[in-house]
């Protein structure tokens, strides 16, 4: 019970601040990659943080400056490329600078997470602004399947779970939790496609049903492998949380490490699988 009051505080504050953000977002559509920009900064300070590399501020700098502006650039069609090349550029001058104190072990580390972070939060924009139906649909599409999946299963994982799933990096949880975030997963896309369906949609849009529930299948189990991957960063780091701005999550890379693994996810089934389009 403890440690439920945190997260639902935070839930009751986060939830609407999410949806003033999508809602705002409906308005001027730019706001939502400024907000991923700035969402960016903070994980991959977080991560940063967790292998003590803030310390190294021009690295960080670097860092931080990539990963606020790519979400922005890839949206107004300007090339990640050019971005990405001199971000890598900039990453090894700093490296050949301090190369008596910054590991290229530490480097890589940080290259990784950025690189990764960054391009796993690009889809939500992209996904948002590309898909010429709504915003809001794809913002909350994003989102709210892999935290469904993830409260399903702490839930359901708390309440009856027995078999733990990979004990040696979450050690909390089970495949009782898993297996709850899946149908929690899929019973939310299916609530928020009648939603959207009878309340928001207007001048003939439809909802795809079969492939918004193929999708949260699929979404629900990547949730699964982003959360374990970034836990198993956690292990090695011997951290408990990257962060604690959110009460009972962690830090803001904590609540999102699935999000970075399942925003593309909706693009590749959305924009480049024909059949499996979720609004048509």
């Amino acid at each position: 019970m403890n440690s439920l009051k945190p997260r639902l505080l935070t839930a009751a504050i986060g939830i609407p601040a999410v949806l003033a953000i999508m809602l705002l977002s409906e308005l001027w559509n730019p706001l939502i990659s400024i907000v991923v920009g700035l969402a960016c900064v903070l994980m991959v300070g977080e991560y940063l943080y967790a292998r003590r590399l803030l310390s190294c501020i021009p690295l960080a700098v670097v860092c931080m400056v990539y990963t606020l502006l790519m979400p922005i650039l890839v949206t107004l069609g300007t090339a990640p490329y050019v971005l990405t090349y001199l971000f890598l550029i900039a990453a090894f001058c700093v490296s050949l600078a301090y190369h008596q104190k910054l590991h290229f072990m530490n480097l890589a580390y940080a290259l990784f997470g950025t690189i990764l972070i960054t391009f796993g939060m690009c889809a939500v924009p992209i996904a948002c602004r590309t898909n010429g139906v709504s915003v809001s649909f794809f913002f909350v599409l994003i989102f709210l399947l892999p935290w469904m999946a993830d409260g399903g299963g702490y839930f359901i994982g708390s309440s009856f779970g027995k078999h733990h799933f990979c004990p040696n990096i979450s050690p909390k949880k089970t495949i009782e939790g898993v297996l709850g975030g899946i149908v929690f997963c899929v019973a939310s896309a299916m609530l928020m496609g009648l939603f959207f369906q009878f309340v928001i949609f207007r001048n003939g849009v439809m909802v795809n049903f079969v492939a918004l529930g193929i999708l949260a299948l699929l979404d629900s189990v990547v949730s699964v492998l982003g959360d374990l991957s970034f836990s198993l960063i956690k292990r090695s780091l011997k951290i408990k949380d990257y962060g604690s701005i959110f009460p009972g999550h962690g830090g803001m890379l904590d609540r999102c490490d699935s999000i970075i693994f399942t925003a593309p996810l909706v693009i590749v089934l959305s924009q480049f699988i024909p059949f499996l389009t979720v609004v048509v």
